[in-house]
């Protein structure tokens, strides 16, 4: 690991692993001892989003393995690099039911990227090589490792590494140029060009060139949930998000583009409702280093594999030499119709007696000037973090996209701050989400991570409630959180600070007040209780036809 750059390690001791600790606690890694070994995943996960690192996790067998798989399945849904250690039974005793065994390699094969079980402890430091090799290369994902206990606490001889070979696994990160010329043929026939990019952009590093190239087509550009933060949103544009919580007019302008320049997306259902009618007008270029995304939901008329960087780069050297400077404006018409669509239906609400989600989330970002990594927990706290927080820096959002995991901000978090102890972390949460893993504010606690958590308290599982109010009858199943924790005092009882807000006027004070403090902060404010995040596109309809109110 110390080869691969390590420096942090996020885990949960067991007797399974009980030889590795031994020997951890004589090295200089730093490992964060979590209080749940989801917490250990997600931890690791917003490490390596807020790096560009791969994260490290280590737990035990049993119980220890199985409690990592939905961090897990947040990783792979995303495209996270991880590689994750999990203790094993004894050799000898796998398929024997013996005590704390599962097989987590079985469970866990749908999702991570590769995983591996150690038979032979001579093949131990060259599987770890290929385990981050694999992880951090392509398409990232997680890794899994198995390690037996007799492995464990044998011996061998570490041999100089050399480097990594897989006959069957070489990733294309040079795109093919004939697909690129197509492209730039499409390009300077288009009238309405837009370009949708998702996280595959961050993750490779093309945040920069995508705005050389949105400049050079003269195109508007969207975002998924996963891409915010690869494009700046001070920008004309800037079309905001993209789906079923997405603007207006990025919506408008997805049903009404006829080229849409896709870069580093999966086409999730969330981005494209109701598939049939996705893009109708549009000849769609699909750039992805991973083939079997290419044309899995959406048919494309050319497809690009590659990684985004290199081949926006590539393509900004081709529309230099064979477009230059031949729009001129010309596509003003096109930005016309999408000022009409921003100025008339643009995210809005009215502040009044009762604090609003919005305005909690918009005086953050003020009083941070957007320069903070924000967590977020999953549901309307998320929408509200994604459309109201404006983020003009990659590696910045760090949210749970594809699994829509709840009780992944917090841990995450704390895996953010420990990579960037510079910066503001701050977790924006509803009061469902943030209890599944509260107890990590004792890891925050513990490390004297400066870790905020900003909790919009509704009262309510808020998305699954607003689901319930439109397409339901109100009929409220499930969803009422009115027992709960006093969060002020199991701040203090974690040793951390708790602050409120019941009124409007007391939003800012207290957001200054938490932000301004150096040690873990739980700010939780009172709000709406049947405040609904809009716009909204109801299930199985085109992202066109929006709820609006």
């Amino acid at each position: 690991m110390k080869d691969e750059g390590v420096d942090t390690i996020f885990g949960y001791p067991g007797a399974a692993v009980i030889d590795i600790y031994d020997a951890l606690v004589k090295t200089d890694f730093k490992h964060i001892l979590v209080r749940h070994e989801q917490g250990a995943v997600h931890a690791a996960d917003g490490y390596a989003r807020a790096s560009g690192n791969v994260g490290v996790c280590l737990v035990t067998s049993g119980p220890g393995a199985t409690n990592t798989v939905s961090g897990i399945a947040t990783a792979h849904a995303d495209s996270i690099p991880l590689v994750l250690f999990t203790g094993q039974v004894p050799t000898g005793l796998i398929g024997n039911d013996a005590f704390q065994e599962v097989d987590i390699v079985g469970i866990t094969r749908p999702c991570t990227k590769h995983n591996y079980l150690i038979t032979k402890i001579e093949d131990l430091a060259v599987t770890i090589q290929e385990a981050f090799h694999i992880a951090r290369s392509g398409r990232p994902g997680p890794v899994l490792v198995d390690l037996p206990k007799d492995m464990m606490s044998s011996q061998t001889e570490l041999k100089p590494a050399g480097a990594v070979k897989l006959k069957s696994y070489q990733p294309t990160y040079k795109p093919n140029e004939r697909q690129l010329g197509k492209v730039v043929e499409l390009i300077k026939k288009a009238k309405k060009p837009l370009i949708l990019a998702g996280g595959g952009v961050i993750l490779s590093k093309g945040a920069q060139a995508l705005r050389e190239f949105a400049e050079a087509i003269e195109s508007p550009v969207t975002t998924t949930l996963m891409g915010l933060g690869g494009f700046p949103t001070n920008t004309p544009k800037w079309l905001g998000m993209i789906g079923m919580h997405g603007t207006y007019r990025a919506n408008m302008a997805s049903g009404n583009c006829d080229l849409m320049i896709a870069i580093g997306v999966r086409f999730d259902d969330r981005v494209t409702g109701k598939i049939d009618a996705f893009a109708q007008n549009a000849k769609i270029v699909h750039i992805d280093i991973d083939p079997t995304s290419i044309r899995k939901n959406i048919p494309v008329a050319i497809p690009v594999v590659g990684d985004c960087k290199q081949t926006l780069e590539i393509l900004n050297e081709l529309v230099k030499a064979q477009v230059g400077p031949v729009f001129n404006g010309s596509r003003g018409a096109w930005f016309d119709q999408i000022e009409g669509w921003r100025s008339t239906k643009k995210l809005d609400y009215q502040q009044k007696d009762v604090i609003k989600p919005q305005y909690v989330v918009e005086t953050l970002h003020k009083l941070t000037k957007g320069d903070a990594i924000i967590t977020t927990e999953v549901g309307q706290n998320q929408m509200w973090a994604a459309q109201y927080y404006h983020f003009d820096r990659p590696n910045c959002f760090i949210t749970s996209g594809g699994l829509g995991c709840m009780g992944f901000g917090l841990p995450a978090a704390i895996g953010a701050q420990m990579a960037r102890p510079d910066k503001l972390v701050v977790d924006i949460a509803g009061d469902g989400s943030i209890q599944m893993n509260i107890q990590e504010l004792a890891t925050a606690v513990q490390y004297g991570l400066p870790v905020k958590v900003v909790i919009l308290n509704n009262g309510y599982l808020g998305m699954v409630r607003q689901w319930q109010e439109l397409f339901y009858d109100k009929c409220y199943a499930g969803t009422c959180m009115e027992y709960a924790p006093d969060f002020l005092k199991l701040a203090e009882a974690y040793g951390a600070m708790g602050l409120r807000a019941t009124r409007p006027e007391e939003v800012e004070p207290v957001l200054r007040q938490g932000i301004s403090t150096r040690r873990t902060v739980i700010m939780e404010f009172q709000v709406e209780k049947e405040e609904n995040v809009y716009p909204m596109v109801p299930a199985g309809a085109p992202i066109t036809e929006m709820l609006l109110v």
